[in-house]
C-alpha cells in the first residue's frame, strides 16, 4: 500500500481481555509547492475517512500539535476519544472545521470579534469561542453553552475535514496531562492500540496548542495564550482583548488547556529561577538531569556540561523557536531515564507568556 507503515500488523497489546493491533501510520506528506495532494496523501484521506465513518479515531497532522479526531456530531466517537485519553468530561474539546462557512453553521450566533478574528487568521492557530448551535452534543462542550471552533493551517487537516462532509471534534492526540505530539511517533507513544489511524503529515511546525479567544464576552478574552499574540488579535478585532480574572472550579472551561497540571512529561520537570544552580546542585546529588537551555555559552554552563549526569539541549532565544522545539525536547527526553528535567525560566513579557503557561503547568506537581 503506498506510503503506508503498517506498525502493528504482527504486534498486538492486550486491552481487556481482547487483543488489538496497533495503529496504521499513513505517511501523507503534502510538499507545500504541489497545489494537490500527492496519490499517497490522498489514498491515506480517505481511507481515514472510512476509519471516522464507522466511528474510529483518528490521530491528524495540524500546524500546532496532532490531534485526535472523531466526528463532532456523534456522540459516541467522541466519548471513544475521552476514553482513550483518559480525559475528565468537565474539558470540553476543540471543534476543527474546514472553512468560515462551515464554523458558521454550527453557532447559535457568531459575534463581529469571531468573524474578525476568523477572516484574518484563519486557516491558523487560533480558536474562537461563540455561542453553541443546537447541532453539537453536550459531550463536546461539557455541557456548557458555548463552543470552541478552529480552521487548522494544515492542509491534509482540511482536507480531511472536507472529504468527511463534517466538523471534526479533535483534542490533541495524547494521554490526558501529557506533553503533546507534534510528530506521528510520539502519538504512537503516547495512545498505542487506543487509536484506530495515525496521519502522518510530518513535524508540527508551531510545536504549542492555538490561541483560543473568547468572543462571547465584551471585550473579547483570551483563554489560553498560544502562537497568535494578543497584540495581533487586537489589531483584528480593532480594540481591547483581554485576560480573564481567575474563575471558580465550578465553572464549565470554556477551552481546553485550564487544568492546574498540563502538558507535563514523566520525568519530573521544574522551571527554577537559578537554573544553573539548581542543576549543579542536583548533578553533585548523584541525580541524572536533563536541561534545556539557551545560554550554551555561558561560562557556567559549559563547565557543568563535562558531567557525565547532565544532557544539555541548546534551546533557541527566539520564542517561535523555543515553542516549536519545546514538546519534541520533552518527549525526548522522557525517554533517557533521568531523575529530573531542568527548564530556564521564560523572559518575563507577553511575548513568552504561552510559553510559561505550558511550562507552568508542565511543572505542577501531583
Amino acid at each position: 500500500m503506498g506510503g503506508a507503515i503498517l506498525l502493528g500488523s504482527f504486534r498486538r497489546c492486550k486491552v481487556g481481555l481482547m487483543a488489538r493491533p496497533l495503529p496504521p501510520i499513513l505517511r501523507a506528506v503534502w510538499p507545500a509547492a504541489a497545489a494537490e495532494p500527492p496519490a499517497a496523501a490522498v489514498e491515506a484521506i480517505g481511507r481515514a475517512v472510512e476509519v471516522l465513518s464507522r466511528r474510529g479515531l483518528v490521530a491528524i497532522p495540524t500546524e500546532t500539535v496532532y490531534g485526535l479526531a472523531a466526528i463532532a456530531f456523534d456522540e459516541e466517537a467522541v466519548a471513544a476519544i475521552f476514553r482513550a485519553k483518559g480525559r475528565p468530561s468537565t474539558n470540553p474539546l476543540i471543534v476543527h472545521v474546514a472553512d468560515i462557512a462551515m464554523a458558521r453553521s454550527l453557532a447559535a450566533d457568531w459575534p463581529a470579534a469571531a468573524e474578525a478574528i476568523a477572516t484574518r487568521f484563519w486557516p491558523g492557530p487560533v480558536t474562537v469561542v461563540v455561542p453553541r448551535g443546537p447541532r453539537i452534543p453536550d459531550i463536546v462542550t461539557a455541557g456548557g453553552p458555548t463552543v470552541a471552533l478552529r480552521c487548522p493551517d494544515h492542509p491534509l487537516a482540511r482536507r480531511l475535514i472536507a472529504a468527511a462532509g463534517t466538523p471534526l471534534a479533535a483534542p490533541s492526540a495524547n494521554r490526558s496531562e501529557g506533553v503533546s505530539p507534534t510528530t506521528a511517533l510520539h502519538v504512537l507513544e503516547s495512545l498505542g492500540n487506543r487509536i484506530d489511524l495515525i496521519l502522518d503529515g510530518g513535524p508540527c511546525t508551531k510545536g504549542i496548542e492555538s490561541t483560543v479567544i473568547d468572543c462571547t464576552s465584551s471585550p473579547p478574552r483570551i483563554l489560553r495564550p498560544g502562537p497568535l499574540s494578543r497584540a495581533a488579535v487586537e489589531a483584528a478585532v480593532g480594540g481591547p482583548v483581554e485576560w480573564p480574572a481567575a474563575e471558580p472550579a465550578a465553572v464549565t472551561a470554556r477551552s481546553p488547556g485550564q487544568q492546574a497540571r498540563h502538558y507535563a512529561p514523566k520525568t519530573p520537570l521544574e522551571m527554577p529561577d537559578d537554573a544553573c544552580g539548581r542543576v549543579a546542585a542536583l548533578v553533585d546529588a548523584g541525580q541524572r538531569i536533563g536541561w534545556l537551555t539557551s545560554r550554551t555559552d555561558d561560562p557556567d554552563v559549559r563547565r557543568l556540561a563535562a558531567s557525565r549526569d547532565l544532557v544539555i539541549v541548546p534551546m533557541p532565544a527566539d520564542v517561535e523557536g523555543f515553542a516549536a522545539r519545546l514538546y519534541a525536547t520533552l518527549h525526548a527526553l522522557d525517554q533517557r531515564q533521568l531523575d529530573r528535567i531542568i527548564v530556564d525560566r521564560p523572559p518575563d513579557d507577553e511575548a513568552w507568556r504561552a510559553v510559561r503557561d505550558r511550562l507552568t503547568r508542565a511543572a505542577v506537581r501531583t
